[in-house]
């Protein structure tokens, strides 16, 4: 009965023979960390802001409503009142839509910053990491034809 070639050995060998560089890995996790760490900034940071625009916007709501729910001597004040919380709330709705698309518009703004930073320092990696690649992978080339020729 015919046995099976036992490849383990020669299988090691070749890797061997073409070393793998960890290091390009490990820059490129460290890369993509630091990148989520900024990005989640951005988000922590409009989403904070975006809560102090609510609050801002609460409080102020709830002191026109104590002004609207003050008792009144002349019917006609009351209409008055429901015209003025009208006016006013309309107001404070365009100062705060106003204020939330600023928030918006920074985090594009950043958001843009970043990935245009992290496609340069992943480019960069990049080429560094194919120019070592191609180096040990012709040594090695070189090694093993010159260790067949022999």
């Amino acid at each position: 009965m015919a046995k099976t070639q036992d490849l383990t050995k020669t299988m090691q060998d070749m890797m061997a023979s073409f070393p793998m560089d960890m290091s390009a890995m490990q820059d490129a996790f460290k890369t993509q960390a630091a990148l989520a760490e900024k990005m989640t900034r951005v988000a922590l940071d409009a989403a904070e802001k975006s809560n102090e625009i609510t609050s801002k916007w609460t409080k102020e709501t709830i002191a026109k409503m104590n002004d609207l729910a003050k008792t009144k001597e002349d019917p006609a004040d009351y209409a008055k009142s429901m015209s003025d919380f009208a006016s006013s709330a309309a107001e404070m709705a365009a100062e705060n839509m106003a204020a939330f698309a600023e928030v918006a518009k920074k985090v594009q703004m950043d958001t843009v910053e970043l990935m245009l930073a992290a496609g340069k320092d992943i480019t960069e990696e990049t080429t560094a990491a194919v120019q070592k690649a191609t180096g040990e992978v012709t040594a090695a080339a070189k090694k093993v034809t010159a260790a067949a020729v022999k």
